[in-house]
């Protein structure tokens, strides 16, 4: 799949959440969105990546955070209870939402490829059209380069 632009329209989605309550991102219609992928919950740089974006929140506005990964939602649960999480981490098991946004792709690690998260971020406009695609993400950088698009002066 390829690389999804600034200006396209974002893919939709209807994923369980961490209760197994259905969020679909026409639900969020009307706000800013910045939907994230991670490869997987609890892992250090998934966990430093969505502690960040938590520290964030008060400073967002009414932007919306959704991390989106294939963990199922027992998972998900236990990590944001964890990490006092309280935004949305929502259960993509067939990658199919991760694909919609180009972000399931080929990875190597150690010399064994296999498919994968390449951890992502897309701020979705009030409208529902990107107005920021960030592949290959650092987990360091994803909340400093939400704050500079929502709130620049913040």
């Amino acid at each position: 799949m390829a690389q999804l632009e600034v200006g396209a329209e974002a893919p939709g989605f209807a994923l369980a959440d961490r209760n197994g309550e259905t969020v679909r991102l026409s639900d969020l219609a009307g706000k800013r969105v910045l939907v994230y992928f991670y490869p997987k919950a609890d892992t250090p740089g998934c966990t430093t990546q969505a502690v960040g974006l938590q520290e964030v929140l008060g400073r967002l506005g009414d932007t919306e955070v959704v991390g989106i990964s294939p963990d199922p939602p027992e998972r998900l649960a236990r990590f944001a209870e964890k990490h006092s999480l309280s935004f949305h981490l929502l259960s993509d098991p067939d990658h199919a939402v991760a694909e919609a946004y180009g972000v399931w792709v080929e990875r190597s690690m150690y010399g064994k490829r296999y498919m994968g998260i390449q951890r992502s971020a897309f701020l979705v406009g009030a409208g529902g059209r990107l107005e920021q695609a960030w592949y290959k993400v650092s987990p360091k950088d994803t909340a400093a380069k939400l704050l500079r698009a929502v709130a620049p002066n913040a």
